[in-house]
């Protein structure tokens, strides 16, 4: 009788897409999954290492599941991820109790790992930073199964100073268009209804192997999968976004009028020194076109707070670029120094409770922003796919265009009539909470 695992997928998307593809590689092979580590012989952590709370928390986590290994409650227990590719040697010697390693390109040879792990024989598992993106992986989907994530390049080349991805996960590497789009035709097939794409970057996918930005060729060909009723972009540096690409959002309709561009910051000093691309003046009419040209599009941005070197002066100016520019969705991170980047080494290190606050005063304003843009939803309709019940009442969850899975709001629907996740319905929208909205139940169709 096979063993049964339990997985655990911290950190980003991108790292669930990975988990997604070892589960589906195990059940292949027979394996069966619990959710209660009170039924796992097999433990499995799937690591990130982006910043200090993302790291804090895989090891914390690794640390639990050593004290189920060290009582007997599980057999093996199995590290992956990008925690494993950078610390790989400090996590053997300081926690024995892991059976074996596995770096960020070496995923395909997950099942190998517990084989050994079971021989009481483990091994750690890595692959050179450069090697091809796994492709055709039957994934297990732990999204409900109504939306999943696409991803479709590893790595990173832009080498930005704060970043340690490309020291874990290597430069830039698309899948091919015809890999991405037989796995997204197996997606459609098991019922996936939104497609995310996902990468480091996405702007700049193909580029290393045609030769040019293919974006906007995958994605056209994306939108003729049956049964795909939505496609949303993640992850768009802003200096990439180009007319080819505008021009497929608009005339696509099912990619979702939502674009995520993390800009980061917006004082050009700061910029410079984070190894940006853009500009303040480049930043703001790129988001001008975007929005002169798709009056209608969701820009979701992330920033960062307490760079080395940011003056009161530096944040000032990036709280007024929020003001004018009043972005739907916007998170902020408190800077966090990584060691074997950059950024760590550099003068004028700024302490936690200035970061801390220039974090909080951002994202004070932008609550202000998000609070005031969703009264004004009122009495609008808006198409929305349903996420789910709320448990003992006549409550549904779902999502607009506007919303990305986790990250963004939600529309509660009152209504007594049955709902499916996954289904697509018009809602009039009667009043919002903070970031979330309410409404009803229209007739017309979605």
């Amino acid at each position: 009788m096979k063993r049964k695992i339990m997985f655990v997928s911290l950190g980003c998307d991108k790292n669930l897409v990975d988990s997604e593809m070892m589960l589906g590689m195990l059940a292949e092979k027979g394996y069966e999954f619990t959710d209660d580590e009170r039924e796992a012989d097999i433990v499995v952590v799937n690591t990130c290492c982006f910043i200090g709370d993302a790291k804090e928390e895989s090891i914390n986590t690794i640390l639990e599941m050593a004290e189920l290994k060290k009582s007997g409650a599980i057999e093996s227990l199995i590290v992956t991820g990008c925690l494993a590719e950078r610390y790989r040697e400090e996590i053997r010697t300081e926690i024995p109790e892991v059976d074996a390693v596995l770096g960020t390109t070496a995923l395909d040879e997950i099942g190998e790992a517990l084989e050994e792990a079971a021989r009481g024989d483990g091994h750690d598992h890595y692959k050179s930073l450069a090697e091809k993106p796994l492709t055709g992986v039957d994934r297990t989907l732990t999204t409900g199964g109504h939306f999943a994530y696409l991803k479709i390049a590893e790595g990173c080349d832009k080498r930005c100073t704060y970043c340690i991805i490309p020291k874990v996960r290597g430069s830039y590497r698309s899948v091919p268009i015809e890999a991405l789009v037989r796995e997204a035709r197996k997606l459609a097939e098991q019922g996936v209804k939104e497609l995310i794409l996902v990468a480091q970057e996405t702007t700049v996918y193909g580029q290393d192997l045609y030769g040019y930005k293919a974006l906007p060729k995958l994605l056209r060909s994306l939108c003729g999968i049956e049964g795909v009723r939505w496609i949303r972009i993640l992850y768009c540096y802003p200096e990439e976004i180009d007319d080819e690409l505008i021009r497929t959002i608009k005339e696509e309709e099912k990619i979702c009028h939502y674009l995520d561009l993390p800009v980061q910051h917006a004082a050009d000093g700061v910029l410079r020194r984070m190894g940006r691309r853009t500009d303040r003046r480049q930043l703001e009419e790129i988001i001008g076109k975007l929005r002169s040209e798709i009056p209608d599009i969701c820009l979701r941005t992330t920033l960062i707070a307490g760079f080395p070197g940011e003056t009161q002066e530096d944040h000032e100016e990036l709280l007024a670029f929020v003001g004018r520019m009043r972005f739907d969705r916007l998170g902020v991170f408190a800077y966090s120094q990584e060691e074997d980047t950059p950024a760590a080494d550099m003068p004028d290190q700024i302490p936690e409770e200035v970061k801390e606050e220039r974090r909080a005063q951002l994202m004070e304003l932008q609550q202000k922003i998000a609070f005031e843009a969703a009264e004004r939803m009122a009495g609008k309709s808006v198409t929305a796919m349903i996420e789910g019940k709320l448990a003992g009442e006549d409550v549904y969850v779902a999502r607009t265009y506007k919303d990305a899975p986790n990250v963004d709001g939600f529309v509660f629907i009152n209504t007594d009539r049955e709902l499916m996740t996954g289904d697509f319905v018009r809602v009039k929208i009667t009043a919002s909470y903070e970031y979330d909205l309410i409404g009803e139940l229209e007739d017309e169709p979605a």
